[in-house]
C-alpha cells in the first residue's frame, strides 16, 4: 500500500527534530566542560592575583626561632626624665612539657579541636566562617586555627581585614612547614596574652591562682584556656560572671571532645576557685602622685594591651623642680600645723599651667609609702567651703551684676521644709549691712553668698560650676554657696585656671606627647584644644575681686610679692580648709584636712593653705618675670529706664527695665515723674524754697535687687566711724581703714553643718 506524501513529510520532520535535539545535548556537553574551565582559570586567576599580592613582604617565619617579649613602655616628665615603665617581668618561658595536658586540651577545645588534623588552616571552619560573615554582612566571625592566631599576634596588625586575613593564612601554612606542631603549641601558649599583663601560660597561671602552670587543676585549666579569645571581658578580675560562663563553655567543650567524661567536667564546674590578688604591673620612680594619675589617664585613652606592649614612649606635662618645691611646701605647711596643735595631718596640691592645661606638679599627701597610696589630689572628695563662692559669684558677673553691686549682709530665712526655716550667719555672728559684691568676697560674708545663691537660683550656679570643670554632682540647695557639695582639688585648680586664662578652658591633662615603637606620633597636646566658656569681661571682673582678697581681706597670707588673686574656703565644722588662687602664669588649689574627717583645730584657709599656697608659688615662679593681669573691659552699658516716663530711671522709679547702649551713648535724662525733691536757695536774700528737677545717681541693673535684698545706704555717716569688727569665715582678722585696731577675733558663736 502505497504511503500518502503527508505522512512522508511527517517522518522526515521528526528526524530533522532529534537531530537538533541530538546537537544541542552535545553543543550543551561540550560549552558547560568549557565554560566550569574558563570559571576555574578567571577564579584561579583571580585567586593567583590575590595571593601574589598579599604575599609581598610577608615576614620571614624563621625569626619565631629568636623570638623575645615585646618592647617596655617608658614615661618620661617633660625634660625627658625617665619617671616610670610597664614591664612583663612576669612572663617566665616554659617547655611543652611542663604545661599540663588538661590546660593543653583546654586550649583545644575551645580554641582549634581540628589541631592536630589541619596544616596551618582549616577549610571547613573558613567555610563556616564566610557563610555567616555573608549572612551578617560583616568580618566578626573568626575561623583563624591557633597556627593562625600565633602567626597574627608575632607578625601582624589585629584589625580584621581581608588582606590581613590572607596574609595570616599564608603565614600558618609556612610555620607548619617549618615547625612541629609540639613547637608551634609551645610557641603559642609562652607568648598569647591572658589579660592582666599576664603573657604565657606560666605568668596566667601565677597572676590568677598564685602557683606554677604545672600545678593547675582542671576548673583551673579551662578559666585560663577561656581568656585569650577576650581577656578584658573574661577576666575574674573584672567580672566573675562572664568569667565563670566562659569557663563552663571550656569544659563541656572538652567533654564533647572526650578530653574529659561528665564526671570530671561536673566536679570541675562545681569547684570554687581561690584567686591570687591582683598584682601592679608598674614600676614607678619617681613623683609616683603624679606618675599614678598620668597613668590612670593613659589608661582611660587606651588599651592596656597597647600600653603594656607597645614599647611607647609617654612624654607627661611634669615639672620636675616644680613637683619638688610643691611636695617640700606641703611638708612645711604640715609642720607648721603640727607646731601650732592644729591637728591638721594632710594636704595636697594640684598646679597647672592656664593656657595650655599642663599640669605642672601633683602632691596627693605628705608622703606616698607602700601602705598609703591614696592621692588626695584627684581621689579625695572633699567641701569647698567659701572657695565655691568664685562659682557663685562668677555667675552673678555673668548675669550682668558688677564687682560695685550692691548686696545685703543682713539676718534673713528662707522656708526648709513644713515648720523650719534655713538661717544663714556669719562665722562672726555679725552683718555688715549693704555692702558691695566686691567687698562680700573679699571679707568672704556667707550671708551676701547665700542671698546671691537664692537671687541667681542653685541650679544656674551649678551650670556655671560644671562648665568651669567640676565633676562631682551638686545639689540645687541654698548652701550650695557656701560650698555644701564635694569637690576635688584638680577639678578646684582647673575652674580657676580659667579665670587666669580670660574665660578659655583647657582640658587638664598630664600627657604631653606620645610616640609608638616605630616613631609614630599618636597623641600630641603640643596645642591643645580650647573651649570659652565665660566671657573675658566676666573672668576680668572676677580676677579684680579676688585680687582684693589677698590684698587685703581673708587671704593676707597668700600674698606672693607680685600680682595674684585667689579665694579662701573653710568649713565651719573646720574639716576642709582651702586656698585656691592664680597667677596670669600658674594656677594651683591647695587642701588641707584629715582623712578620717576628724576636726581640725580653728584651721583656717587664710592660715596653712594659704601658707603652703604662697610658698609653693614664689618658688615655683621664681625667675620668671611678675605679670599684670590683663584687664577687659565691656563695650556696652546696662541702664535702668522707667517704664513711665522711657527716661533714666531714679530709685523711686516704681516699674522700670533694663536697657543696653554702647558707651557715651546711653541716655543722660532722667525721670522727672519720680526724681523730684525740694532745694532751698544758698541765696540769703531770698529766703524761699525753690522746687528743682533732680536726678539719682546712675543705676545699673546690677545694682537692682529684689525687695528683701534692698536697703538703701544711710544718707550721711556719723560723725565718728570706727571700722567695724569683721571675723570672717576664713579666721584672717581683717582691718577696714580704722582709727583703733579691730578686736581680736571671738569664737563663732555656732557651727552650720554644710
Amino acid at each position: 500500500m502505497k504511503k500518502s506524501e503527508k505522512e512522508i513529510n511527517g517522518k522526515t520532520n521528526g528526524k530533522k527534530k532529534k537531530k537538533k535535539k541530538r546537537f544541542r545535548i552535545i553543543r550543551w556537553f561540550v560549552l558547560i566542560p568549557l565554560f566550569l574551565i574558563a570559571a576555574i582559570l578567571c577564579g584561579a586567576s583571580v585567586v593567583f592575583v590575590i595571593f601574589a599580592e598579599c604575599s609581598k613582604d610577608l615576614p620571614n617565619v624563621e625569626k619565631l626561632k629568636f623570638y623575645s617579649p615585646s618592647e617596655t613602655t617608658r614615661i618620661y616628665s617633660s625634660d625627658g626624665k625617665l619617671l616610670a615603665t610597664l614591664f612583663k617581668e612576669n612572663r617566665e618561658w616554659v617547655k611543652y612539657d611542663q604545661i599540663p595536658k588538661n590546660l593543653i586540651n583546654a586550649i583545644l577545645a575551645i580554641e582549634d579541636a581540628r589541631f592536630y588534623e589541619h596544616r596551618g588552616i582549616s577549610f571547613k571552619d573558613i567555610a563556616r566562617a564566610i557563610y555567616i560573615d555573608y549572612k551578617e554582612r560583616s568580618l566578626s566571625q573568626g575561623a583563624s586555627t591557633i597556627t593562625q592566631q600565633l602567626a597574627r599576634n608575632i607578625f601582624l596588625h589585629p584589625r580584621a581585614t581581608i588582606r590581613r586575613k590572607v596574609r595570616e593564612a599564608l603565614l600558618a601554612v609556612q610555620i607548619e612547614k617549618k615547625f612541629t606542631k609540639r613547637e608551634i603549641m609551645e610557641l603559642y601558649l609562652n607568648q598569647i596574652y591572658f589579660g592582666a599583663g599576664a603573657y604565657g601560660v606560666q605568668a596566667a597561671s601565677k597572676t590568677y591562682f598564685g602557683k606554677n602552670v604545672e600545678d593547675l587543676t582542671p576548673a583551673e585549666s579551662a578559666m585560663i584556656a577561656g581568656l585569650p579569645a577576650a581577656p578584658n571581658d573574661y577576666s575574674p578580675f573584672i567580672n566573675k560572671k562572664y568569667a565563670k560562663e566562659r569557663q563552663v563553655l571550656v569544659l563541656k567543650r572538652m567533654h564533647d571532645c572526650e578530653y574529659i567524661d561528665y564526671k570530671t567536667m561536673k566536679k570541675a564546674i562545681h569547684k570554687k576557685l581561690k584567686f591570687s590578688r591582683r598584682k601592679s604591673h608598674v614600676k614607678l620612680l619617681k613623683y609616683p602622685y603624679f606618675t599614678t594619675y598620668a597613668l590612670n589617664e593613659l589608661f582611660q585613652k587606651y588599651d592596656d594591651d597597647l600600653l603594656y606592649r607597645g614599647g611607647l614612649k609617654v612624654y607627661t606635662t611634669i615639672d620636675i623642680r616644680m613637683q619638688k618645691v610643691a611636695q617640700n611646701a606641703i611638708n612645711r605647711g604640715l609642720n607648721r600645723a603640727k607646731l601650732q596643735y592644729l591637728n591638721c595631718s594632710q594636704a595636697s596640691i594640684v598646679a597647672i599651667d592656664p593656657k595650655t592645661g599642663f599640669i605642672r606638679a601633683m602632691v596627693g599627701g605628705k608622703k606616698w609609702s607602700k601602705d598609703n597610696q591614696f592621692n588626695r589630689a584627684w581621689q579625695a572628695r572633699r567641701q569647698p567651703g567659701s572657695s565655691f563662692k568664685i562659682f557663685v559669684y562668677t555667675t552673678a558677673i555673668d548675669s550682668g551684676f558688677s564687682p560695685d553691686s550692691i548686696v545685703l549682709d543682713s539676718p534673713v530665712s528662707y522656708p526648709d521644709g513644713p515648720g523650719r526655716s534655713y538661717s544663714p550667719k556669719n562665722c562672726d555672728g555679725k552683718f555688715m549691712g549693704a555692702i558691695p559684691i566686691r567687698r562680700a568676697i573679699q571679707y568672704s560674708r556667707n550671708v551676701a553668698a547665700v542671698r546671691m545663691t537664692h537671687r541667681l537660683g542653685p541650679e544656674k550656679i551649678i551650670q556655671y560650676a560644671y562648665k568651669m570643670g567640676i565633676k562631682d554632682r551638686l545639689e540645687p540647695t541654698l548652701s550650695l554657696g557656701l560650698g555644701a557639695g564635694v569637690v576635688t582639688t584638680l577639678d578646684m585648680t582647673s575652674a580657676v585656671s580659667i579665670l587666669a586664662n580670660q574665660g578659655v578652658r583647657c582640658e587638664p591633662t598630664t600627657i604631653k606627647k606620645i610616640i609608638d615603637s616605630e616613631g609614630n606620633v599618636i597623641e600630641n597636646n603640643t596645642y591643645p584644644s580650647s573651649e570659652v566658656v565665660i566671657p573675658a569681661t566676666t573672668a576680668s571682673a572676677m580676677t579684680d575681686m579676688l585680687q582684693d582678697v589677698i590684698k587685703a581681706g581673708t587671704g593676707t597670707g597668700a600674698q606672693i610679692g607680685r600680682p595674684a588673686a585667689g579665694k579662701t574656703g573653710t568649713t565651719d565644722s573646720y574639716r576642709d580648709a582651702w586656698f585656691v588662687g592664680y597667677t596670669p602664669d600658674l594656677a594651683a588649689a591647695v587642701w588641707t584636712g584629715n582623712d578620717d574627717y576628724s576636726r581640725m583645730n580653728r584651721a583656717f584657709g587664710g592660715n596653712i593653705p594659704a601658707s603652703i599656697w604662697a610658698d609653693f608659688m614664689k618658688k615655683a615662679l621664681s625667675g620668671t618675670k611678675p605679670k599684670r593681669f590683663q584687664s577687659v573691659k565691656s563695650n556696652l552699658v546696662a541702664v535702668l529706664i522707667c517704664d513711665e516716663t522711657g527716661l533714666r530711671a531714679t530709685s523711686n522709679c516704681p516699674k522700670t527695665h533694663i536697657e543696653y547702649f554702647q558707651k557715651r551713648k546711653d541716655p543722660k535724662k532722667y525721670c522727672t515723674l519720680h526724681g523730684e525733691k525740694v532745694v532751698k536757695s544758698t541765696d540769703d536774700s531770698e529766703k524761699k524754697e525753690v522746687k528743682k528737677e533732680t536726678y539719682a545717681p546712675e543705676v545699673y541693673e546690677e545694682d537692682i535687687l529684689p525687695p528683701e535684698d534692698f536697703a538703701p545706704a544711710p544718707k550721711k555717716a556719723p560723725p565718728k566711724q570706727e571700722a567695724p569688727e569683721i571675723i570672717i569665715e576664713d579666721a584672717i582678722p581683717v582691718e577696714l581703714p580704722p582709727e583703733k585696731p579691730a578686736p581680736p577675733p571671738p569664737e563663732p558663736e555656732g557651727e552650720v553643718d554644710l
